[in-house]
Protein backbone atom coordinates (compact mmCIF):
# COMPACT_ATOMS: atom_id res chain seq x y z
CA UNK A 1 0.00 0.00 0.00
CA UNK A 2 2.73 2.55 0.69
CA UNK A 3 4.15 2.01 -2.31
CA UNK A 4 1.12 2.43 -4.23
CA UNK A 5 0.70 5.81 -2.18
CA UNK A 6 4.01 7.13 -3.70
CA UNK A 7 2.98 5.90 -7.05
CA UNK A 8 -0.05 8.10 -7.33
CA UNK A 9 1.88 11.18 -5.58
CA UNK A 10 4.61 11.36 -8.23
CA UNK A 11 1.82 10.45 -10.73
CA UNK A 12 0.37 14.27 -9.41
CA UNK A 13 3.41 16.19 -9.02
CA UNK A 14 5.07 14.64 -12.65
CA UNK A 15 2.33 15.15 -15.66
CA UNK A 16 2.40 12.69 -18.24
CA UNK A 17 3.53 13.83 -21.69
CA UNK A 18 0.11 13.72 -22.65
CA UNK A 19 -0.48 16.46 -19.59
CA UNK A 20 1.77 18.28 -20.39
CA UNK A 21 0.58 18.79 -24.27
CA UNK A 22 -2.44 19.62 -23.00
CA UNK A 23 -1.18 22.26 -20.88
CA UNK A 24 1.46 23.76 -23.10
CA UNK A 25 -1.35 26.11 -25.54
CA UNK A 26 -2.88 27.55 -22.20
CA UNK A 27 0.51 28.64 -21.17
CA UNK A 28 1.38 30.19 -23.99
CA UNK A 29 -1.64 31.86 -24.62
CA UNK A 30 -1.84 32.99 -21.18
CA UNK A 31 1.96 34.60 -21.68
CA UNK A 32 0.33 36.19 -24.79
CA UNK A 33 -2.04 37.63 -23.36
CA UNK A 34 0.05 38.96 -19.76
CA UNK A 35 2.17 40.89 -23.11
CA UNK A 36 -1.34 42.05 -24.77
CA UNK A 37 -2.06 43.85 -21.17
CA UNK A 38 1.41 44.74 -19.84
CA UNK A 39 2.10 46.59 -23.44
CA UNK A 40 -1.55 47.99 -22.93
CA UNK A 41 -0.51 49.34 -19.92
CA UNK A 42 2.49 50.83 -20.69
CA UNK A 43 1.03 52.45 -23.92
CA UNK A 44 -1.97 54.14 -21.78
CA UNK A 45 0.83 55.13 -19.47
CA UNK A 46 3.00 56.66 -22.49
CA UNK A 47 0.26 58.50 -23.84
CA UNK A 48 -0.58 59.65 -20.81
CA UNK A 49 2.99 60.93 -20.12
CA UNK A 50 3.42 62.06 -23.62
CA UNK A 51 -0.30 64.22 -23.84
CA UNK A 52 0.49 65.74 -19.94
CA UNK A 53 3.74 66.74 -21.44
CA UNK A 54 2.12 68.56 -24.43
CA UNK A 55 -0.46 70.04 -21.95
CA UNK A 56 2.58 71.82 -20.10
CA UNK A 57 4.47 73.29 -23.52
CA UNK A 58 0.50 74.19 -24.81
CA UNK A 59 0.38 76.04 -21.59
CA UNK A 60 3.58 77.33 -21.79
CA UNK A 61 3.70 78.76 -25.04
CA UNK A 62 0.55 79.97 -24.48
CA UNK A 63 1.40 81.99 -21.78
CA UNK A 64 3.98 83.88 -23.79
CA UNK A 65 1.71 86.00 -26.08
CA UNK A 66 1.90 86.45 -29.69
CA UNK A 67 2.74 89.91 -31.27
CA UNK A 68 2.43 91.68 -34.94
CA UNK A 69 5.39 94.11 -35.63
CA UNK A 70 6.02 96.82 -37.54
CA UNK A 71 8.70 98.77 -38.80
CA UNK A 72 8.91 102.47 -38.62
CA UNK A 73 8.91 104.10 -42.20
CA UNK A 74 11.06 107.11 -42.80
CA UNK A 75 9.52 108.58 -45.65
CA UNK A 76 6.55 111.05 -44.51
CA UNK A 77 4.34 112.20 -46.56
CA UNK A 78 4.11 115.69 -48.05
CA UNK A 79 1.50 117.84 -45.88
CA UNK A 80 0.20 120.85 -46.42
CA UNK A 81 -1.76 123.48 -44.60
CA UNK A 82 -4.78 124.99 -45.65
CA UNK A 83 -4.98 128.48 -44.60
CA UNK A 84 -7.63 131.23 -45.23
CA UNK A 85 -7.04 135.00 -46.85
CA UNK A 86 -8.58 136.96 -49.37
CA UNK A 87 -6.86 138.80 -52.30
CA UNK A 88 -5.62 142.65 -52.25
CA UNK A 89 -4.46 145.05 -54.81
CA UNK A 90 -0.80 145.52 -54.45
CA UNK A 91 -1.41 149.11 -54.83
CA UNK A 92 -4.87 150.65 -53.37
CA UNK A 93 -5.15 154.41 -52.79
CA UNK A 94 -7.82 156.62 -52.43
CA UNK A 95 -7.78 159.96 -54.77
CA UNK A 96 -9.00 163.02 -52.61
CA UNK A 97 -8.76 166.77 -53.83
CA UNK A 98 -5.79 169.19 -53.40
CA UNK A 99 -7.48 172.05 -53.70
CA UNK A 100 -11.28 172.85 -53.40
CA UNK A 101 -13.64 174.22 -55.87
CA UNK A 102 -16.40 172.51 -57.91
CA UNK A 103 -15.84 169.25 -59.68
CA UNK A 104 -15.86 170.18 -63.35
CA UNK A 105 -15.74 167.19 -65.46
CA UNK A 106 -14.60 163.72 -64.67
CA UNK A 107 -13.29 161.78 -67.32
CA UNK A 108 -13.47 157.43 -65.96
CA UNK A 109 -15.51 155.78 -64.64
CA UNK A 110 -15.75 152.62 -61.87
CA UNK A 111 -13.57 149.76 -63.91
CA UNK A 112 -11.40 151.39 -65.97
CA UNK A 113 -8.31 151.31 -66.61
CA UNK A 114 -6.01 154.09 -66.41
CA UNK A 115 -2.55 154.61 -66.98
CA UNK A 116 -0.06 157.01 -64.67
CA UNK A 117 -1.02 160.47 -65.60
CA UNK A 118 -4.21 160.12 -67.26
CA UNK A 119 -6.63 163.14 -66.52
CA UNK A 120 -9.24 161.80 -64.43
CA UNK A 121 -11.13 164.90 -63.47
CA UNK A 122 -11.08 168.90 -63.59
CA UNK A 123 -12.19 171.00 -60.69
CA UNK A 124 -12.53 174.45 -61.23
CA UNK A 125 -11.02 176.66 -58.85
CA UNK A 126 -12.15 180.38 -59.33
CA UNK A 127 -10.73 181.89 -55.70
CA UNK A 128 -6.91 179.91 -56.42
CA UNK A 129 -7.23 181.39 -60.13
CA UNK A 130 -7.48 185.35 -58.77
CA UNK A 131 -5.29 184.79 -55.90
CA UNK A 132 -2.49 183.87 -58.03
CA UNK A 133 -3.08 186.62 -60.26
CA UNK A 134 -2.82 189.12 -57.47
CA UNK A 135 0.28 187.23 -56.37
CA UNK A 136 1.41 187.38 -60.09
CA UNK A 137 0.75 191.28 -59.31
CA UNK A 138 2.28 191.31 -56.36
CA UNK A 139 5.36 189.89 -57.52
CA UNK A 140 5.71 191.95 -60.20
CA UNK A 141 5.43 195.65 -57.96
CA UNK A 142 8.10 193.66 -55.79
CA UNK A 143 10.05 193.62 -58.00
CA UNK A 144 9.95 196.66 -59.26
CA UNK A 145 10.68 198.15 -55.43
CA UNK A 146 13.39 195.71 -55.41
CA UNK A 147 15.37 197.40 -58.08
CA UNK A 148 14.58 200.68 -57.44
CA UNK A 149 16.05 200.07 -53.88
CA UNK A 150 18.82 198.20 -55.47
CA UNK A 151 19.88 201.48 -57.31
CA UNK A 152 18.95 203.70 -54.66
CA UNK A 153 21.41 201.66 -52.07
CA UNK A 154 24.30 201.82 -54.92
CA UNK A 155 24.01 205.44 -55.38
CA UNK A 156 24.01 206.35 -51.66
CA UNK A 157 26.80 203.83 -51.08
CA UNK A 158 28.73 206.10 -53.67
CA UNK A 159 27.72 209.24 -52.26
CA UNK A 160 29.06 207.94 -48.60
CA UNK A 161 32.11 206.73 -50.44
CA UNK A 162 32.87 210.57 -51.38
CA UNK A 163 31.38 211.40 -48.04
CA UNK A 164 28.63 213.25 -49.84
CA UNK A 165 26.49 211.24 -47.36
CA UNK A 166 26.42 209.64 -44.12
CA UNK A 167 27.61 206.37 -43.55
CA UNK A 168 24.54 205.62 -41.66
CA UNK A 169 22.33 206.40 -44.41
CA UNK A 170 23.87 204.31 -46.56
CA UNK A 171 23.30 201.39 -44.50
CA UNK A 172 19.40 202.36 -44.13
CA UNK A 173 19.48 202.03 -47.91
CA UNK A 174 21.50 198.76 -48.13
CA UNK A 175 19.02 197.41 -45.54
CA UNK A 176 15.95 198.83 -47.39
CA UNK A 177 17.51 197.10 -50.79
CA UNK A 178 17.85 193.73 -49.15
CA UNK A 179 13.94 194.01 -47.80
CA UNK A 180 12.65 194.59 -50.81
CA UNK A 181 14.51 191.58 -52.25
CA UNK A 182 13.34 189.37 -49.69
CA UNK A 183 9.87 190.71 -50.65
CA UNK A 184 10.51 189.70 -54.20
CA UNK A 185 11.69 185.73 -52.89
CA UNK A 186 8.45 185.95 -50.75
CA UNK A 187 6.16 186.79 -53.25
CA UNK A 188 7.81 184.12 -55.72
CA UNK A 189 7.15 181.29 -53.19
CA UNK A 190 3.81 182.67 -53.10
CA UNK A 191 2.96 182.55 -56.89
CA UNK A 192 4.50 178.94 -56.91
CA UNK A 193 2.69 177.70 -53.99
CA UNK A 194 -0.70 178.83 -55.95
CA UNK A 195 0.79 177.75 -59.41
CA UNK A 196 0.96 174.41 -57.86
CA UNK A 197 -2.74 174.70 -56.00
CA UNK A 198 -4.12 175.88 -59.62
CA UNK A 199 -2.37 172.57 -60.95
CA UNK A 200 -4.17 170.68 -58.38
CA UNK A 201 -7.34 171.09 -60.65
CA UNK A 202 -6.87 168.26 -63.07
CA UNK A 203 -7.04 165.49 -61.03
CA UNK A 204 -4.46 162.65 -62.54
CA UNK A 205 -3.57 158.91 -61.92
CA UNK A 206 -0.55 158.33 -59.68
CA UNK A 207 0.10 154.47 -61.02
CA UNK A 208 -1.17 152.27 -63.52
CA UNK A 209 -4.80 150.41 -62.17
CA UNK A 210 -8.02 150.40 -62.28
CA UNK A 211 -10.32 152.69 -60.75
CA UNK A 212 -12.80 150.85 -58.40
CA UNK A 213 -14.64 153.81 -57.25
CA UNK A 214 -15.88 157.30 -57.94
CA UNK A 215 -17.83 159.29 -55.42
CA UNK A 216 -17.99 162.48 -57.12
CA UNK A 217 -20.18 164.11 -59.78
CA UNK A 218 -20.40 167.48 -62.03
CA UNK A 219 -20.99 170.07 -59.77
CA UNK A 220 -20.24 169.12 -57.05
CA UNK A 221 -18.79 171.10 -54.23
CA UNK A 222 -14.58 169.87 -53.68
CA UNK A 223 -13.32 169.90 -50.08
CA UNK A 224 -9.38 170.13 -50.15
CA UNK A 225 -9.41 170.02 -45.92
CA UNK A 226 -11.77 166.95 -45.88
CA UNK A 227 -10.23 163.38 -46.26
CA UNK A 228 -12.73 161.55 -44.98
CA UNK A 229 -13.60 158.01 -47.25
CA UNK A 230 -16.92 159.69 -48.07
CA UNK A 231 -14.85 162.62 -49.88
CA UNK A 232 -12.88 160.65 -51.83
CA UNK A 233 -12.99 161.46 -55.73
CA UNK A 234 -11.72 158.31 -56.86
CA UNK A 235 -10.12 154.86 -55.81
CA UNK A 236 -7.77 153.10 -57.71
CA UNK A 237 -6.22 149.51 -57.22
CA UNK A 238 -2.90 148.45 -59.00
CA UNK A 239 -4.29 144.66 -59.65
CA UNK A 240 -1.27 142.93 -61.51
CA UNK A 241 0.06 141.58 -58.60
CA UNK A 242 -2.48 140.78 -55.58
CA UNK A 243 -1.18 140.34 -52.46
CA UNK A 244 -2.84 137.84 -49.47
CA UNK A 245 -2.15 138.38 -46.19
CA UNK A 246 -2.41 135.24 -44.41
CA UNK A 247 -2.03 134.37 -40.56
CA UNK A 248 0.30 130.98 -40.11
CA UNK A 249 -0.02 129.03 -36.69
CA UNK A 250 2.88 128.93 -35.04
CA UNK A 251 3.86 125.68 -35.12
CA UNK A 252 4.23 125.50 -38.90
CA UNK A 253 5.80 128.69 -38.66
CA UNK A 254 9.45 127.44 -40.42
CA UNK A 255 6.91 126.67 -43.22
CA UNK A 256 6.70 130.78 -44.14
CA UNK A 257 10.18 131.25 -44.85
CA UNK A 258 10.49 134.18 -47.81
CA UNK A 259 10.70 132.34 -51.34
CA UNK A 260 8.85 129.75 -49.95
CA UNK A 261 6.01 128.83 -53.28
CA UNK A 262 2.09 128.47 -52.28
CA UNK A 263 -0.56 127.35 -54.35
CA UNK A 264 -4.21 129.05 -54.08
CA UNK A 265 -7.41 128.21 -54.71
CA UNK A 266 -10.84 130.15 -55.80
CA UNK A 267 -14.43 128.82 -55.28
CA UNK A 268 -14.98 130.71 -58.83
CA UNK A 269 -12.42 128.70 -60.27
CA UNK A 270 -12.91 125.03 -58.59
CA UNK A 271 -10.09 122.41 -59.88
CA UNK A 272 -7.72 125.26 -60.28
CA UNK A 273 -5.19 126.44 -58.74
CA UNK A 274 -2.89 129.96 -58.92
CA UNK A 275 1.04 129.68 -57.96
CA UNK A 276 2.10 132.77 -55.39
CA UNK A 277 5.67 133.26 -54.05
CA UNK A 278 5.62 133.88 -50.14
CA UNK A 279 7.78 137.28 -50.67
CA UNK A 280 7.78 138.26 -46.38
CA UNK A 281 6.59 137.93 -43.54
CA UNK A 282 6.55 139.60 -39.80
CA UNK A 283 9.23 138.04 -38.03
CA UNK A 284 7.41 138.03 -34.97
CA UNK A 285 4.62 135.93 -33.74
CA UNK A 286 1.84 137.52 -32.64
CA UNK A 287 1.23 137.24 -28.82
CA UNK A 288 -2.74 136.74 -28.97
CA UNK A 289 -3.16 134.32 -31.86
CA UNK A 290 0.06 133.00 -31.65
CA UNK A 291 0.50 133.53 -35.68
CA UNK A 292 2.94 134.62 -37.82
CA UNK A 293 1.75 136.74 -40.25
CA UNK A 294 3.06 136.53 -43.57
CA UNK A 295 2.74 137.99 -47.40
CA UNK A 296 2.42 136.14 -50.67
CA UNK A 297 1.89 137.57 -53.78
CA UNK A 298 0.34 136.04 -57.46
CA UNK A 299 1.08 137.71 -60.81
CA UNK A 300 -2.06 138.41 -62.10
CA UNK A 301 -1.46 140.58 -65.12
CA UNK A 302 -4.53 139.22 -67.20
CA UNK A 303 -6.43 140.57 -64.34
CA UNK A 304 -8.60 137.30 -64.04
CA UNK A 305 -8.47 137.46 -60.35
CA UNK A 306 -10.28 140.09 -58.29
CA UNK A 307 -8.73 141.71 -55.29
CA UNK A 308 -11.07 141.34 -51.82
CA UNK A 309 -11.87 137.42 -53.20
CA UNK A 310 -11.58 134.93 -51.13
CA UNK A 311 -9.11 131.98 -51.64
CA UNK A 312 -7.51 129.39 -49.63
CA UNK A 313 -3.76 129.28 -49.49
CA UNK A 314 -1.62 126.10 -49.29
CA UNK A 315 1.32 125.93 -47.86
CA UNK A 316 3.87 122.66 -47.91
CA UNK A 317 5.46 121.66 -44.54
CA UNK A 318 8.77 120.65 -43.99
CA UNK A 319 9.80 117.13 -42.99
CA UNK A 320 11.11 116.96 -39.63
CA UNK A 321 14.57 115.67 -39.21
CA UNK A 322 14.55 111.88 -37.66
CA UNK A 323 11.11 111.97 -37.81
CA UNK A 324 9.56 108.69 -38.95
CA UNK A 325 6.10 107.29 -39.08
CA UNK A 326 3.98 104.00 -37.62
CA UNK A 327 0.34 103.02 -38.17
CA UNK A 328 -1.98 105.02 -35.52
CA UNK A 329 -3.36 101.74 -34.07
CA UNK A 330 0.53 101.38 -32.05
CA UNK A 331 0.21 103.74 -29.64
CA UNK A 332 -0.46 104.04 -26.62
CA UNK A 333 -1.54 106.70 -24.06
CA UNK A 334 -1.13 106.86 -20.50
CA UNK A 335 -1.03 109.15 -17.66
CA UNK A 336 2.91 108.84 -18.26
CA UNK A 337 2.02 110.41 -22.55
CA UNK A 338 1.78 108.65 -25.45
CA UNK A 339 4.11 105.83 -25.83
CA UNK A 340 5.01 102.63 -28.11
CA UNK A 341 5.46 99.29 -27.39
CA UNK A 342 8.79 97.80 -28.62
CA UNK A 343 10.01 94.27 -28.87
CA UNK A 344 14.11 94.01 -27.97
CA UNK A 345 15.73 90.50 -27.04
CA UNK A 346 12.42 88.78 -27.31
CA UNK A 347 10.89 91.12 -24.36
CA UNK A 348 8.59 94.05 -24.40
CA UNK A 349 9.82 97.57 -23.90
CA UNK A 350 7.61 100.80 -23.57
CA UNK A 351 8.89 103.84 -25.27
CA UNK A 352 7.69 107.48 -24.80
CA UNK A 353 7.16 109.52 -28.32
CA UNK A 354 6.35 112.85 -29.29
CA UNK A 355 3.47 112.88 -31.49
CA UNK A 356 4.06 114.95 -34.79
CA UNK A 357 1.46 115.51 -37.99
CA UNK A 358 -1.41 113.08 -37.93
CA UNK A 359 -1.65 111.51 -41.45
CA UNK A 360 -5.14 109.71 -40.21
CA UNK A 361 -4.07 106.05 -40.64
CA UNK A 362 -1.04 107.20 -39.22
CA UNK A 363 0.87 109.38 -36.98
CA UNK A 364 4.25 111.07 -37.48
CA UNK A 365 7.07 110.41 -34.75
CA UNK A 366 9.44 113.21 -33.77
CA UNK A 367 11.72 111.93 -31.17
CA UNK A 368 11.64 107.95 -29.80
CA UNK A 369 11.71 105.51 -32.24
CA UNK A 370 13.84 104.63 -35.41
CA UNK A 371 13.65 102.75 -38.44
CA UNK A 372 15.10 99.76 -37.41
CA UNK A 373 12.36 99.36 -33.96
CA UNK A 374 10.23 96.49 -34.08
CA UNK A 375 6.78 98.35 -33.17
CA UNK A 376 4.32 96.35 -31.77
CA UNK A 377 0.61 96.64 -33.53
CA UNK A 378 -2.31 97.43 -31.82
CA UNK A 379 -0.82 96.35 -27.60
CA UNK A 380 -2.62 95.65 -24.68
CA UNK A 381 -3.87 98.14 -22.85
CA UNK A 382 -2.27 96.13 -19.52
CA UNK A 383 0.82 95.49 -21.69
CA UNK A 384 4.36 96.64 -19.44
CA UNK A 385 8.24 96.47 -20.18
CA UNK A 386 9.75 93.01 -19.89
CA UNK A 387 7.25 90.85 -20.75
CA UNK A 388 8.14 88.31 -23.07
CA UNK A 389 6.24 87.83 -26.49
CA UNK A 390 7.02 86.06 -29.68
CA UNK A 391 7.04 87.61 -32.85
CA UNK A 392 4.05 86.35 -34.98
CA UNK A 393 4.31 88.51 -38.02
CA UNK A 394 6.29 91.47 -39.52
CA UNK A 395 5.30 94.58 -41.66
CA UNK A 396 6.37 97.61 -42.96
CA UNK A 397 5.25 100.40 -41.72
Amino acid sequence: MPLDTKSESVAATDPSPDRRRRLGPRLAALAIAASAVSGAIYGGIRSRVDAEASLARTTSEAAVPSVTIVHPATGAPQTEIALPGYTQAYTDTPIYARTSGYLEAWHFDIGAHVRKGDLLAEIATPEVDQQLNQAKADLVNATANASLAAVTAWRFATLAKDQWASRQTADDRTFAAAAAKATVDADTANVKRLEQLQSYEKVVAPFDGIITARNTDVGALVDADANSPSKELFHLAAINTLRIFVAVPEPHARAAQPGTTASLTFDEFPGRSFQGTLVRNANAIDLSSRTLLVEVDVANPNGLLLPGAYTVVHLRLHKADGAVTVPSDTLLFRREGPQVAIVRDGRTRLVPVTIGRDYGEKVEILVGLHATDNVIVDPSDSLTSGTAVQVEDAKQG
